[in-house]
């Protein structure tokens, strides 16, 4: 508990010399001080305009990055045992995770349209690769003797895949399912100010739009919000899941 009050008092003296520097010094317009941005917050709120706005954007992030992260992980858990999907894989993965995914936004329009589908699609295609390769390499990274055992034991392919690989991959899968979760959100972003009519991202480019800075802070801080609990959200079934792998170790992902 202190070491979470702890990690509050930096974010709270920053807010208050923000709030100091916006009532008492000049600063730009656009920088709007963080009571604005809360009473934006508020009115958002009483006209119905918020919760509308963030549904949709939780819809496209959670349906993209389950998309992309039951893809990746399929992928990835199979490449890393049969060589001959590893190697038509590799190479892709190598040449498309290098570019930056919102350069295929256009394709995605034409294929899907100004829809959900687009920011979906794209949302899935980032998660895609960070949960493919740490798939792959968790299971090239587990010990062989342990499948080997459970086959001479005479556990069948699917329980040894279940009951043996499954859960000595989990704490590298889940690591790459973080990274997969926060590129989702970043996506997002850039996926709702281009095309989208609705979203967090649409809300931050329309108060822009309107030199209305204040609800731009607001949706950025909204994106901040959510993103920050969805990944605690994540943390905590990782903590989870590694009961028993992590118990008397240090917890390294906070």
């Amino acid at each position: 508990m202190k070491a979470k009050l702890e990690g509050l008092f930096l974010p709270a003296i920053v807010l208050l010399a923000w709030q100091m520097a916006a009532q008492f010094a000049r600063i730009p317009d656009y920088l709007s001080s963080p009571t604005a941005i809360g009473a934006a917050l508020l009115q958002l709120v009483r006209d119905g305009e918020l919760l509308n706005n963030l549904l949709i954007s939780l819809f496209r992030a959670y349906a993209g990055f389950a998309i992309g992260a039951i893809a990746g992980a399929g992928i990835g858990l199979i490449a890393g045992l049969v060589k001959p999907i590893k190697i038509f894989f590799d190479p892709l993965v190598s040449l498309l995770y290098p570019i930056p995914k919102i350069a295929f936004l256009p394709i995605v329009f034409l294929l899907f349209g100004l829809g959900n589908g687009a920011q979906v699609s794209i949302i899935a295609l980032s998660v895609f690769f960070p949960v493919f390769i740490a798939a792959e390499y968790a299971v090239l990274s587990v010990n062989r003797t342990l499948l080997w055992s459970a086959r001479n034991m005479g556990a069948h392919p699917i329980t040894v895949f279940g009951r043996v690989l499954v859960p000595a991959t989990a704490p590298q899968l889940l690591a790459g399912l973080r990274v997969g979760l926060a590129h989702s959100f970043v996506l997002l972003f850039a996926a709702e100010l281009i095309g989208a009519k609705n979203g967090l991202g649409f809300l931050i480019q329309d108060g822009e739009d309107n030199v209305q800075f204040d609800v731009m802070f607001a949706g950025i801080v909204l994106f901040a919000v959510i993103g920050f609990a969805s990944d605690r959200i994540l943390m905590a079934v990782r903590r989870r899941v590694l009961r028993g792998q992590t118990m008397g170790t240090q917890e390294v992902l906070q």
